[in-house]
């Protein structure tokens, strides 16, 4: 059988900077797969996806909707998830083969609070070590609720509850994650983070997904959910990735 994670793991589309900082920070903004040219319709399917989704797919929270599995939504998603970087980033942070957890669209509604410092999974789950990324589908900036997070503490044992008295308040030393439509924050589960308040009057749209060990419990069962048009499309590459 083919061993895609040692192919991944000896690969060097990740640039040294950026895996510098994601060691050492738990998070780093690099671009994304789309490029500037192609981001148009990038955003024009990802409006469409959002307009078509119905039923338990749609989730209505205190500050934003997210609409589920973003894999089975059109071959605009495809190449987010199968991004080399990215998987790069996988192979040094999880460290042992991986798989697609979940790829959901979030849009975070105008004029919402900080979301609460949190970290995406506990230490002695079957999930850790995990993963996560935003495509910025709108710029990400201070205002409209770029994602903060607090550099190093994913190196932290101690848990966030009990170091953090206000959680969904600023945070001494606290950074935000900004950066332009297209760009594609890569980070550590186990880093604190959570969106910033959006004070602005209009909506900041992005696609979110984590990847997870191979033997842990996907939050989204894709081989389940797999469309037959979906399946047809995909690549070796990608079949690993959604464990299929």
């Amino acid at each position: 059988m083919f061993d895609w994670f040692e192919t991944l793991a000896a690969g060097s589309e990740l640039p040294m900077d950026a895996t510098s900082a994601l060691r050492d920070r738990g998070f780093v903004v690099i671009p994304g797969p789309e490029p500037p040219d192609r981001l148009e319709s990038l955003v024009r399917a990802y409006d469409d996806a959002m307009a078509s989704a119905a039923g338990d797919d749609i989730r209505v929270g205190s500050t934003s909707t997210r609409v589920s599995d973003f894999v089975n939504r059109g071959a605009e998603f495809d190449d987010l998830y199968v991004f080399p970087p990215l998987l790069e980033a996988c192979c040094r942070v999880i460290g042992r083969p991986f798989k697609l957890s979940s790829l959901h669209a979030r849009v975070l509604r105008p004029r919402t609070p900080a979301q609460a410092l949190h970290v995406d999974v506990r230490r002695d789950s079957a999930d850790w070590p995990l993963l996560g990324f935003i495509l910025m589908i709108d710029e990400f900036r201070p205002g409209n609720g770029a994602t903060r997070f607090v550099p190093g503490s994913h190196r932290r044992t101690v848990p966030l509850e009990a170091t953090v008295s206000d959680l969904g308040g600023e945070y001494d030393g606290q950074v935000l994650a900004c950066g332009n439509a297209g760009s594609l924050l890569v980070f550590d589960g186990s880093v604190w983070h959570g969106h910033a308040a959006n004070t602005s009057s209009g909506p900041r749209r992005s696609l979110q997904g984590a990847f997870i060990p191979r033997d842990g419990r996907a939050a989204t069962g894709f081989a389940a959910r797999m469309q037959p048009g979906t399946r047809a499309r995909l690549g070796p590459l990608a079949r690993y990735v959604l464990d299929l």
